[in-house]
């Protein structure tokens, strides 16, 4: 799950390269790399910027149109190896942009100013929730109206068009101003190096007067970035390996769990290599299911509180020692704060500090670094796993259903069980899914995707159509509720206008369930929709696209057989009718615990003693 971001390389440095992180510079110059020139009316700030998205293995960068920004979408279009998906409105851009980011490791979403921006906020915040790298580019005022007093439209008609950069200020990790050519290149440069570095997003806004103008400072190819690596402190990483192998050898059945942090720590291997080492049980939380191989023989499943995988539960929360690499113990996460977790029995291992116990803290040390030289200080201690097999006992299949009988969701995902493979991967909509995908067992290779922190319902559409095309050799397929698809639907038309094959399982249950379960009332009960038909107009018969209605389990089995043959080409949508109040008995279990205000408050007894940011 490590993954290189384009041509960046964030490992360590190429020989003749000099890191320039340190030095405040934004791009390493390496000795030996010729200097490219460019044809005068192809040195212009926009396509300069449509360039340096290329370098970092950006090629689809998803856009609105708007009057602000019109010209620079042209210089976009116009740069050799970097397509623009038009999308329906700017919330499913940024949507797209976090899908994407998923894959491939960085994104990029192309907007209007302030009417498109604020538009396109929501998904970028989930975005930095989700530490995910996110270039997100506004066409901004014109650079002779800065300085004035003049009103332009987009804005609430105050002459200040600081409204939509205030708003970006609090869900970005670095924002670029660019209304003069002077230092056009060293903002755009800083804030794409930003994103990567802090695997956050940023913002940059581009006069809209400015991208078409050539300048000599875009009269070269530039050249690519190389990140210096970040290093631990080698006296802090000693000791902090020295403590947490005292610690977790006196134990007698410690165990190890994967967290979200895993990925934007760049460690999921050096897990692995711990897990290899040290022959200790291993659970992922939930947000961290598909960073850890699940066909690893010591793998546990899903730690997640009183709705945990069988038999996870019990034996982390029994374990007298437990590792925790990369956590976020939210409300969510912690089913209310409900977790049995005591701190004085945990290591939490974040990207760059490590927490033992009650003890000491160390910081700058890097999880990456750290977790592999753990591994080679600890006795290897199988005892936590040998119990778990011992009082482990499989699930058993969900009872088969008589002919034509109404199809239940455990049926559902039985069969989505069996269509998984390395090929394939799963994106999880708010909602139900949450759960009912957890319990899937993913091949190796299968990717999985859920958006855990922000869990903003509508999500999956747009994450589903930014994936897809980041990641086309695989087959992606959904699982959204009917309340989330209401949300963002149009940009199904963007998927079929790309080609792709996704199969969407849109469960029709008649509302928002997962907030049913947490706090039932009428708002919860949506207008029912004709989805296929939805589907089928907005295909329109452009493009390849099949749809069906599924109300028994012989119409799925059928459904599955022709979309994944048939039909295994076209973006396959099928509707899946179920009882409302059919839900996973993990769903009922969370949403009662969410919704309880009453917080355990005994010492050594709560879960946000753990929660180390």
């Amino acid at each position: 799950m490590d993954f290189k971001v384009g041509s960046l390389n964030t490992d360590k440095p190429a020989n003749g390269d000099v890191g320039c992180l340190a030095t405040n510079h934004v791009s390493s110059i390496k000795s030996t790399t010729p200097i490219t020139p460019i044809s005068s009316a192809a040195a212009t700030l926009g396509r300069y910027l449509a360039r340096r998205l290329v370098q970092i293995g950006v090629s689809d960068v998803f856009a609105v149109p708007g009057d602000f920004n019109l010209t620079l979408l042209d210089d976009l279009i116009a740069e050799p190896g970097l397509e623009l998906i038009g999308c329906c409105n700017e919330l499913n851009a940024g949507y797209a942009a976090d899908g994407y980011a998923r894959s491939r490791g960085v994104g990029a979403c192309a907007v209007t100013f302030t009417v498109g921006g604020l538009s396109i906020l929501n998904a970028i915040a989930g975005a930095y929730s989700e530490n995910l790298p996110i270039i997100c580019i506004v066409g901004g005022p014109n650079s002779n109206d800065y300085g004035t007093n003049r009103i332009l439209h987009h804005t609430i008609g105050l002459p200040d068009f600081s409204q939509e950069l205030r708003c970006f200020q609090t869900v970005t990790c670095h924002q670029a101003i660019v209304n003069s050519m002077e230092d056009a290149h060293e903002k755009i440069d800083t804030a794409i190096l930003t994103a990567l570095k802090e695997s956050k997003p940023v913002y940059i806004s581009i006069s809209c007067n400015l991208s078409a103008i050539p300048h000599p400072t875009f009269s070269h190819e530039p050249v690519p970035f190389c990140l210096e690596p970040k290093l631990s402190n080698s006296m802090g990483l000693e000791a902090a390996v020295d403590a947490a192998a005292e610690f977790l050898n006196k134990a007698a059945k410690p165990v190890m769990v994967a967290g979200p942090k895993l990925k934007v720590a760049k460690a999921c291997n050096a897990f692995l290599e711990l897990a290899d080492a040290c022959g200790y049980a291993v659970a992922a939380m939930p947000s961290a299911k598909g960073l850890m191989k699940e066909s690893h023989p010591q793998f546990i499943g899903t730690y997640w509180g009183a709705v945990s995988t069988a038999f996870c539960a019990e034996i982390v929360e029994s374990a007298d020692a437990y590792i925790f690499a990369g956590p976020i113990f939210n409300d969510y996460s912690s089913v209310g704060y409900s977790l049995l977790l005591k701190k004085e029995k945990a290591i939490i291992v974040q990207p760059d500090r490590v927490f033992i116990a009650n003890g000491p803290a160390f910081g700058c040390v890097l999880m990456k670094e750290f977790l592999p030289a753990l591994a080679k200080k600890l006795k290897r201690n199988t005892s936590a796993y040998e119990n778990h097999r011992r009082i482990y006992v499989p699930q058993g299949l969900p009872l088969q259903g008589y002919p034509k009988e109404p199809l239940r969701i455990n049926r559902l995902f039985k069969h989505i069980q069996e269509m998984l493979s390395g090929d394939s991967a799963i994106i999880a909509e708010t909602g139900d899914s949450w759960f009912n995908c957890q319990k899937l067992k993913l091949p190796e290779g299968c990717g999985y995707e859920f958006q855990m922190q922000y869990g903003s319902i509508g999500w999956s559409v747009g994450a589903t159509l930014g994936y897809a095309q980041a990641a086309k050799n695989k087959r992606v397929i959904a699982c959204i509720g009917d309340g989330s698809f209401q949300v963002t639907a149009q940009d199904i038309s963007t998927m079929l206008r790309c080609e792709q094959n996704t199969i969407i399982f849109l469960i029709n249950n008649g509302g928002y369930t997962i907030e049913v379960e947490i706090h039932d009332g009428p708002y919860n009960v949506i207008k029912n929709w004709n989805y296929t038909g939805l589907v089928d107009a907005i295909h329109n018969g452009d493009g390849k696209c099949w749809t069906t209605k599924v109300q028994c389990e012989e119409e799925l089995v059928e459904a599955i057989e022709i979309s994944t043959e048939v039909k295994k080409d076209c973006l396959c949508f099928i509707e899946i009718i179920v009882h409302k109040d059919d839900t996973s008995k993990e769903l009922l279990e969370w949403g009662s615990r969410s919704h309880s205000s009453e917080k355990v408050t005994d010492s050594g007894e709560t879960v946000p003693v753990l929660c180390q940011s």
